[in-house]
């Protein structure tokens, strides 16, 4: 399905532009404007429609891929997976916009993620370790772009949900998306004046210490692994908007 859903141009306020457009193709998605199997208009078509840039609809894109609402076939197009149901429990990224939320969603991680990776030490296959690695070097990779980290991020962790066995931490962390990246909500380098390369060289450190603590299936290093990733998290955004505020005055 190529035909454009007549919507209106994304304002321009508070949401950055690629979330607004997550906003809009996400409720389409969900009221069946767009179904399963659905092919997601062209870039092209999806930029004269909305009056966004390449980048804000690729961006838009990799996040959409990153929650399990679409998928990209390479040469062919962008379609629709599965339709999450109205009734099931959802964050709406775009309502994730305040320091305040943030850390609110990352108080959601502490509690889900720390006894994730614990399980995953225990539980994970050599298939779903090789899939871990896979996605931290593309982190690795594309970490001076923030769309492609943000995605790489999330799947590192959706597949340590995945590797528990225990479908509900998979559900949870798919309905959450990449609302729990705070690099989407708050861009804690740039707030805290932090070189970027720097920066990442810290999560990709914490991240490090994950998956080496869930390859040597050893469930209390990557616990306390993960608690210590996620807090310093908090922390970071904390730091940054505290040093945000007193630039204000």
């Amino acid at each position: 399905m190529e035909n454009l859903i007549d919507t209106p141009r994304l304002p321009r306020k508070r949401r950055s532009l690629a979330q607004e457009l997550v906003t809009v193709l996400s409720e389409q998605i969900r009221d069946g404007l767009l179904k399963r199997g659905d092919k997601l208009p062209t870039e092209s078509a999806i930029m004269e429609a909305h009056g966004v840039s390449r980048t804000v609809v690729r961006e838009a894109i990799s996040r959409l891929q990153a929650a399990g609402q679409v998928e990209t076939r390479h040469g062919i197009g962008t379609f629709v997976l599965d339709t999450p149901s109205p009734s099931g429990f959802r964050i709406d990224p775009a309502t994730v916009v305040t320091l305040r939320d943030v850390l609110a969603i990352l108080e959601l991680r502490i509690s889900l993620e720390v006894e994730s990776a614990g399980l995953a030490a225990q539980r994970r296959s050599a298939e779903q370790l090789a899939t871990m690695r896979a996605a931290l070097d593309a982190l690795n990779e594309s970490a001076a772009h923030a769309s492609d980290a943000v995605a790489s991020d999330f799947a590192f962790h959706l597949e340590i949900a995945l590797s528990t066995g225990n479908r509900y931490f998979t559900d949870i962390m798919t309905h959450l998306g990449t609302s729990i990246i705070p690099r989407t909500r708050l861009n804690s380098a740039r707030l805290a004046h932090d070189d970027q390369q720097h920066y990442m060289s810290r999560l990709s450190r914490e991240h490090e210490e994950i998956y080496d603590a869930i390859a040597r299936q050893d469930s209390d290093a990557a616990r306390a692994a993960m608690r210590l990733h996620l807090t310093n998290s908090r922390e970071r955004l904390r730091q940054a908007h505290e040093e945000a505020q007193a630039q204000r005055g």
